[in-house]
């Protein structure tokens, strides 16, 4: 009985595996920037001049991220910003989603165009790829800049440990990744005002896009933070934690952890503010960031977690979300990290 549903796994997961795509994407933007790095078409932007900062989105979700941080910071830097491989109008070939390959990615992109040095600042996954590249390249990082980082191997919720089985990870994401997607943005913000009915249509469009799903999963399964997680200690960049108090996607609890962690860490909490600190606390984060990367900032002091600053007071009207769709980590809403 037990062979016979096994194979009854493998013949449905063969007829719905999701498919990925290499090569240019159906409707991408006419004035978009690609490369190719690391066998990805990859897009992204070089702006501004100054001391060189890259910016790495979150799962599902695209450089737009990074829609109100940028013009503030391309006024006293160079500014990097790129669709991870899978994500955004990057495309989305068959291969190696971890954050390690994408932390590779990241180093030959700059390389191609001609960085040594950079500070790297990375949100939710993206932080996971932003502390990779400081273990693996750490003479390349001048200093680290995280908002509600996802990179614990206790953050994983059930599914994505499930996702991890052949089969199973293809039933589950053919299935229900592309669902609900009002549903995972709610657990995103604080105020959920905020996701709009045309946000929740672009996010819509942007599942459509050919290879998407075969790329989350992908993604999901380079999540494999159990070994990783116990060389942050080696990471000694000043580092700053940028933290939405009321984020249910990746709890404060886990920014308290992190800055323990780190050596030279100083962790900045946002009231009224859940996952996305550069929208919801769009000003006082975009200052502190800002003040943060000042290029002359002597580094930072050690600030026990439990002294962390609080900015207050909240902001009560936070931009909209930049269009192009961000998903919450988990693609399947209600399962527990």
């Amino acid at each position: 009985m037990r062979s016979a549903s096994s194979l009854l796994v493998l013949l449905l997961a063969s007829a719905c595996s999701p498919a990925f795509h290499s090569g240019a994407l159906p409707g991408e933007p006419k004035d978009a920037t690609y490369a190719n790095v690391a066998g990805a078409r990859v897009r992204f932007v070089d702006e501004g001049s100054g001391p060189v900062v890259v910016l790495l989105h979150g799962f599902a979700s695209s450089l737009q991220t990074w829609d109100t941080v940028r013009p503030a910071l391309r006024e006293s830097h160079r500014v990097i910003a790129l669709d991870l491989k899978g994500f955004g109008w990057t495309d989305r070939p068959e291969g190696d989603y971890s954050p390690r390959a994408q932390a590779e990615l990241v180093g030959q992109l700059l390389t191609q165009r001609g960085v040594t040095q950079a500070a790297v600042v990375g949100h939710s996954w993206g932080a996971s790829v932003a502390l990779r590249f400081a273990l693996d390249q750490p003479a390349r990082v001048t200093r680290l800049a995280l908002y509600d980082a996802w990179v614990y191997e206790q953050q994983l919720p059930t599914t994505f440990h499930w996702a991890r089985a052949g089969g199973l990870g293809e039933l589950l994401f053919s299935a229900f990744y592309s669902e609900r997607p009002d549903d995972k943005m709610m657990l995103a913000f604080y105020d959920t005002r905020q996701v709009s009915e045309s946000f929740i249509e672009d996010v819509e469009r942007a599942l459509e896009r050919p290879g998407t799903t075969a790329a989350a999963l992908a993604a999901v399964r380079g999540q494999r933070y159990e070994r990783i997680e116990r060389r942050y200690r080696e990471i000694d960049q000043p580092t700053l934690l940028l933290w939405g108090r009321e984020d249910r996607v990746t709890p404060l609890a886990y920014g308290e952890r992190l800055a323990k962690e780190l050596p030279n860490a100083r962790l900045t909490v946002y009231p009224r503010c859940g996952h996305f600190p550069m929208i919801e606390a769009s000003a006082a984060s975009r200052r502190d960031l800002v003040a943060f990367l000042e290029p002359e900032r002597a580094p930072l002091p050690l600030v026990p977690p439990s002294k962390a600053r609080p900015v207050a007071p909240a902001e009560p009207a936070p931009p909209a979300p930049p269009s192009g769709g961000t998903l919450a980590p988990d693609p399947f809403p209600g399962a527990t990290p």
